[in-house]
């Protein structure tokens, strides 16, 4: 078992019981000596994760439509504001982490997104980018408008608060502002650092081995990303939103399989795209009983 099974299969299943349901239920599962009723409760989570995906699905839908809206009015997502702050009343509470996750992935700054959990009270969840510490925005917003905020915390890259629905308006205006002070509008522009280039030698499944042997990777210990212009040969979706792509590198040799998951599906496929400029990381692909290199697509831009 490696870090990514942990961290890709186990861990979504795990969390989706408390998102929807009970956080319990994943305990018991981990706890249970019991084959069949773990089993049971395994395929539970999985059903939960499934639905999940679904509610998360149509949460981001309805946000990337509201920021097109947005965009629309002021010409260019360049000049959207430092931070994004959303709310929609159907949005579920156990999911706008999770939303506001994907949407500062994808806008490279800031986000809150909002849920009602009553008449009285709004759920939010804050998302941050690397130099900006989301924990004290909130907290100076707090501190300049006292009342503003019912209840806060978390850290620097996440955290949670509570306001008053009709106090929305002003907590939006109050953290935009507050963020601007700290993070200029050329800092959302994104930024990903790799290791470099991997040469056709370089570029095999002894590599990812060696890789993967090296790690576990994670928080101030980065898996390590290459960057690589490839053709390619095939592109197609799987599973909706993921981008599942046949290359083969500039110096020639054989196809290389890669994905790339929860691609822009406005940018992607992209069928008159031949070459495309790729940063990833090297997996190992096990199926069928098969194992071969694959690629983990973090970027890519058509060349």
């Amino acid at each position: 078992m490696r870090e990514s099974d942990l961290g890709f299969a186990i861990a979504p299943r795990l969390n989706a019981a408390g998102r929807l349901d009970d956080m319990s239920l994943g305990i018991e599962c981990l706890l249970c000596e019991n084959y069949d009723k773990a089993l049971m409760l395994a395929k539970s989570l999985d059903e939960l994760n499934q639905e999940r995906r679904l509610i998360e699905a149509e949460m981001k839908e309805q946000a990337l439509l509201a920021i097109d809206k947005l965009t629309k009015k002021i010409e260019n997502a360049h000049q959207l504001p430092v931070a994004l702050c959303m709310m929609d009343p159907g949005w579920h509470q156990g999911v706008i982490g999770i939303l506001a996750g994907r949407l500062k992935e994808r806008y490279h700054r800031p986000v809150i997104a909002f849920a009602k959990v009553s008449e009285d009270e709004l759920k939010g969840s804050a998302r941050s980018v690397s130099v900006l510490n989301i924990r004290d925005v909130l907290a100076a917003v707090d501190r300049d408008y006292p009342g503003l905020i019912i209840k806060f915390g978390g850290h620097a890259m996440a955290a949670g608060l509570s306001i008053h629905p009709q106090a929305l308006s002003d907590f939006q205006h109050a953290f935009i502002a507050e963020v601007a002070k700290h993070l200029d509008i050329s800092q959302c522009e994104g930024e990903l650092w790799t290791d470099g280039s991997l040469q056709l030698t370089e570029l095999t499944l002894e590599t990812a081995t060696i890789l993967q042997q090296a790690g576990p990777w994670g928080q101030q210990f980065p898996e390590p990303c290459f960057d690589n212009v490839f053709e390619i040969l095939d592109q197609r979706l799987v599973g909706q939103h993921h981008l599942k792509l046949s290359l083969v590198h500039a110096e020639g040799g054989d196809p290389i399989d890669a994905i790339a998951f929860n691609v822009d599906l406005s940018q992607w496929p992209n069928y008159r795209a031949r070459q495309a400029h790729i940063a990833y990381r090297l997996d190992i692909n096990v199926y069928q009983g098969r194992t071969r290199l694959q690629l983990l697509v973090e970027a890519l831009q058509v060349v």
